[in-house]
């Protein structure tokens, strides 16, 4: 019977792609956990359809660069690509991926409106997100209760490195806070960049100079590197998403701030949540982002891709993750249509809810005084990406030790300018 729901599920919107009969479609997705279930859930898919579908799971940073590669130089390789928020808007701009426009039956206006709006360029959406999130604080009221300490909603960096500091427990296995380490843009740099913009930093200003040698983010990464150094498990510069998750569910982190698409995969018993902390910042600092489906410009099988990303990214995927025998309804993907959060199922089983959608809709990607560019945890340029990259690694050799502090943002600072500039801001 559950079988039967799912496949119900899948024909829904599928029925044009049933025409494509045994059309093969390579899929490069990044290795989480909501990516990975779609493998087992879309093999009704293929039974409904006859669609073959190739799956190359990667690791976030790998996905990054050989996506990018790839789609920028026309090489063919992927019928169906992962990307986000910072890629889609400028990708589709510059004709690297296809515009996607579904039928009435999508429902289009069920996607969030802040999700559709940073995956889109001029009104028009080129990546269907399949799962949405902003950034939340993840902490264990269990350990917090014992140590006699709150985490409050946007609460002050002083306070979470209190909280910090009573949960940490390193010989009996509990860190106070596990947090992003490992080098890259989405990696290291997602948390980074909402620690900097709570202390009043950004990456540029409105002329796009580089302002990483400024006080604010000082202030920022010394906080940073002694948050984590002193409160955090042993080689955390190699810890981004899921090694993280992985020690959550191992019960040795007291607090972890990252993705609000987490809570979906904790596993572990008395987790509570906390809106992202803030030194400051009017507009707050908890990031916005999608991981989204595109088609790549130039693939001979575009029509049948598109007709798989309507399907993964519908109210029916939805209905075949919460039915599928495997999974159920805390598994199903978050942050991407309103529809989901008003699902009884779903509000049965997801004690995060309330607090990603307050994360979510509070989220302030859009230029201001102090942040002169569109994007939160990341800045929406073609340049970005190199940028994040080398800043990146410069942020894991002060958190190892391997630099100082003020060496490593000097250094950043350095190879930003030499980027922006080259590519003619100034």
């Amino acid at each position: 019977m559950v079988f039967k729901k799912v496949l119900s599920a899948v024909s829904a919107l599928a029925v044009t792609a049933s025409v494509a009969g045994a059309t093969d479609l390579t899929i490069a997705i990044v290795n989480n956990g909501h990516m990975i279930n779609m493998q087992k859930v879309a093999e009704a898919y293929t039974a409904e359809t006859g669609v073959s579908l190739n799956w190359v799971s990667l690791e976030e940073g790998v996905l990054r660069e050989q996506v990018t590669s790839d789609t920028a130089t026309g090489g063919g390789q992927y019928d169906i690509i992962n990307i986000g928020m910072q890629e889609a808007p400028i990708w589709g701009a510059a004709g690297w991926i296809e515009p996607l426009n579904f039928g009435s039956e999508y429902d289009m206006d069920d996607i969030l409106p802040a999700i559709r709006a940073g995956l889109s360029h001029e009104g028009t959406m080129y990546a269907a997100p399949f799962y949405g999130e902003s950034s939340m604080v993840m902490y264990r009221k269990d350990l917090t209760d014992a140590a006699g300490v709150v985490v409050r909603d946007n609460d002050s960096w002083a306070n979470i490195k209190g909280a910090a500091a009573a949960m940490h427990d390193p010989n009996n296995g509990v860190y106070g806070a596990c947090l992003r380490g490992k080098p890259g843009w989405g990696d290291n740099m997602a948390f980074i960049t909402t620690v900097v913009n709570s202390f009043g930093g950004a990456w540029f200003d409105a002329d796009m100079r580089p302002t990483i040698d400024t006080a604010a983010w000082e202030e920022a990464i010394n906080f940073y590197v002694d948050l984590l150094g002193n409160y955090g498990p042993p080689g955390s510069e190699g810890n981004s998403f899921n090694e993280i998750l992985a020690l959550y569910n191992e019960g040795k982190c007291g607090m972890w701030i990252d993705a609000t698409i987490a809570a979906s995969f904790l596993t572990v018993d008395g987790v509570a949540y906390a809106q992202s902390p803030n030194a400051g910042n009017p507009v707050g600092a908890n990031w916005l982002w999608a991981w989204a489906m595109a088609v790549p410009a130039g693939t001979p099988n575009a029509d049948a891709a598109k007709d798989f990303i309507q399907w993964a990214t519908s109210k029916a995927y939805v209905q075949a993750v919460g039915n599928h025998p495997d999974f159920g309804w805390g598994a199903v993907p978050t942050g991407q249509r309103s529809s989901t959060y008003a699902l009884p199922e779903f509000q049965a089983v997801a004690g995060f809810a309330a607090a990603e959608m307050a994360a979510i809709e509070s989220a302030a990607p859009a230029a201001t005084d102090l942040k002169p560019y569109v994007g939160v945890q990341f800045a929406a340029i073609p340049e970005f990406p190199e940028v994040g990259i080398a800043v990146a690694q410069e942020m894991a050799a002060a958190l190892s030790g391997a630099k100082t502090v003020e060496a490593a943002l000097a250094a950043s600072q350095a190879a930003a300018d030499a980027i922006m500039s080259e590519a003619g801001y100034y």
